[in-house]
């Protein structure tokens, strides 16, 4: 299926996970890290609050692009005063990088939200259709309570098999929604706890302090493979995602179950794949592979 085909009928878009927000801050670092910001325009107010926008322009005009990390799902951009600029995409936001003579980027004008004019001519540029992504400026002690507000990034040494099994057996809530949950582990989201769920063979309704060691430890194999597959491959477009370049990611070849049209089947078993909703989310499962008991 092409990336570019729009998804079935059921899935919404979704928000950017882990491997899209790596790979935006992997694309922007190249071109932005020490470039100066020489002009800002807000264009849509409540994408910079609580600032008021020309608080926000001030403050930003004249800084220097000292480095772009990532935490969870959010773009953490560090400026030369020290401050930190944060931005979550949230479900259709794109920050895009448009080199000064070029074409600029495709996107419609009036879903501009944020734009930086930097050193060189070249432009930053925040669109986001919906308007639900947010940009905020942050004192360095602002920026560790934030920080502190996440689980363990996934895709760190800190984050083990016998971490992962530790945090299980603490709470009886039902797994896929403590995956989801950015207190229990940073960045994963709707996409990647199915796929993850499915490669080590768990229900997402079963309670998290029911997982064996053994079972965390294929959880915890299969979560930083997924992640990391879909970093490789760009992350997974299914709409809207875009890299900070404008290009799409090719993951949605590799996935099994997210998104999968009604009737697909297991690629294991042959069993008609089941859709549920859980915590509100919508969850692809194989109910043979997974099974509650």
């Amino acid at each position: 299926m092409s990336a570019l085909r729009p998804p079935p009928h059921h899935e919404s878009t979704e928000m950017p996970e882990l491997p899209e927000v790596e790979t935006v801050c992997r694309t922007l670092r190249t071109p932005l890290v020490g470039r100066s910001l020489r002009t800002a325009l807000v264009t849509w107010p409540r994408t910079v609050e609580p600032l008021p926008a020309d608080t926000f322009v001030d403050r930003v005009t004249g800084e220097t692009v000292a480095s772009i990390s990532r935490r969870a799902k959010l773009i953490v951009t560090q400026l030369s005063s020290g401050a930190i600029l944060t931005t979550h995409l949230r479900m259709t936001g794109k920050l895009l990088y448009s080199v000064a003579g070029g074409n600029g980027a495709s996107e419609p004008e009036r879903h501009l939200r944020v734009a930086f004019q930097l050193d060189n001519g070249d432009d930053l540029e925040f669109y986001d259709a919906r308007k639900f992504g947010r940009m905020r400026l942050l004192s360095p002690d602002e920026w560790q309570a934030v920080s502190d507000s996440f689980g363990p990034e996934p895709l760190s040494p800190e984050f083990t098999a016998e971490v992962l099994y530790d945090r299980l057996q603490r709470t009886t809530r039902q797994l896929k929604p403590l995956l989801l949950d950015q207190a229990f582990v940073a960045g994963i989201g709707n996409i990647y706890a199915d796929e993850s769920l499915y490669l080590a063979r768990i229900h997402p309704l079963k309670p998290a302090s029911s997982i064996s060691r053994r079972k965390a430890g294929d959880l915890h194999g299969h979560i930083v493979a997924t992640l990391s597959r879909a970093i490789d491959n760009a992350g997974t477009t299914l709409r809207d995602y875009r890299s900070g370049l404008g290009e799409i990611g090719t993951n949605r070849a590799s996935l099994n179950v997210y998104g999968a049209a009604p009737g697909t089947v297991c690629k294991r078993c042959g069993t008609r794949l089941k859709r549920l909703v859980v915590g509100q989310r919508g969850t692809t499962i194989c109910p043979r592979c997974q099974r509650i008991r």
